[in-house]
């Protein structure tokens, strides 16, 4: 049994991560600062699914002030749920003293391209320097053993494809992608200086059932069913190497593997299902789902999106035997079967 550090693992690909490391005999300890970014009260849900604890029907009343309540109800012997924001390094650095920590799996980020550029110090903030408060702990306490998500956005608007590790990602368009390149690069200072072994994984957009609200497919969806306009920026033509997110699992369980068991490790791994998707034929894929067509409020560009993402996944698959397996329609038909399950949940 190892015992794994996760940050942000309330979020949509920590909670998934965790009910694996838990399945798997591990033991888990999950910080998260359960921000305002996106309802809360999501992430306590899948703090409850993430640790097999039943989803009461009250469980949208817990509120901020309530979370205590939360931790006494998920914790047990290999699950901690540990409520503290990663920029505070007084409070993270008791959770390093009181725990043996194998492998840290570091996911917590502030995410989005957009708001990203309403609010660049507060990217800079949680991103960057959260990120060298979770490395400066692994230093003074002697773990080295580290898993950090990154992101598809830091290749910007790359010419070449499909992306490959080994391409110049120089030229970020976003400050969000702009701080996960910075975060890569503070990565390998720490291996060098440290010798902690490192993974960075550039996530492609990952879908699947429990992504946030915000997110394309699970905003497209609901404003089909409701009969409402969906944003559609610019032609259609944009592009996105969706990753359903038992893939991206996957990926990231091969990668823990992969750095626990080697030494003098620093790897920069591409995580998608290496095929493109058009706007047009993600929205036309949803359609078929469901059943209904979309009605499109067609809007131009939006300052820091990408034209297209597309990942070479050679790398993974000789490294780390990543083998993504997930069509996108058999992707999409899991998500809205899982949409409409909540739905019913929710009107219980």
């Amino acid at each position: 049994m190892k015992t794994y550090l996760v940050t942000g693992g309330a979020g949509f690909i920590g909670s998934h991560l965790i009910k694996k490391l838990l399945e798997q005999g591990n033991r888990v300890i999950n910080v998260d600062n359960f921000n305002e970014y996106y309802d809360y009260n999501i992430k306590v849900k899948n703090v409850l699914n993430s640790t097999g604890k039943q989803v009461s029907d009250n469980s949208d009343e817990i509120r901020v002030e309530e979370l205590r309540d939360l931790k006494k109800t998920v914790d047990f012997e290999n699950y901690t749920l540990e409520i503290v924001d990663i920029t505070n390094m007084s409070i993270l650095e008791e959770i390093f003293q009181k725990n043996k920590i194998d492998t840290v799996i570091h996911l917590a980020a502030m995410a989005g391209v957009r708001p990203s550029i309403e609010n660049p110090l507060l990217y800079e903030k949680v991103n960057v320097r959260g990120t060298m408060n979770i490395l400066e702990l692994m230093k003074k306490y002697n773990i080295k053993k580290f898993v950090c998500a990154s992101s598809s956005s830091v290749y910007g608007n790359n010419e070449k494809v499909p992306f490959s590790e080994t391409d110049n990602v120089d030229k970020a368009i976003s400050p969000y992608a702009a701080t996960k390149k910075s975060c890569e690069i503070i990565g390998h200072s720490y291996h060098h200086l440290y010798n902690i072994d490192t993974i960075m994984l550039r996530f492609f957009t990952v879908y699947g059932p429990g992504q946030r609200p915000d997110l394309a497919i699970h905003k497209f969806t609901k404003l089909i069913y409701e009969n409402k306009e969906i944003p559609f920026f610019g032609d259609g033509e944009t592009q996105r190497d969706y990753t359903y997110i038992d893939d991206i699992i996957d990926g990231v369980l091969k990668a823990a593997d992969y750095v626990e068991n080697n030494t003098d490790v620093y790897e920069i791994f591409n995580l998608g299902e290496s095929q493109t998707i058009s706007l047009k034929e993600m929205v036309t894929t949803i359609e078929k789902v469901i059943g209904k067509k979309a009605l499109l409020n067609k809007l131009p560009m939006q300052p820091g999106d990408v034209n297209r993402t597309f990942a070479d996944i050679s790398k993974a698959k000789k490294m780390l035997g990543y083998d993504p397996d997930t069509k996108f329609e058999d992707g999409i038909r899991k998500f809205v079967e899982w949409y409409n399950n909540s739905i019913l949940e929710e009107q219980k």
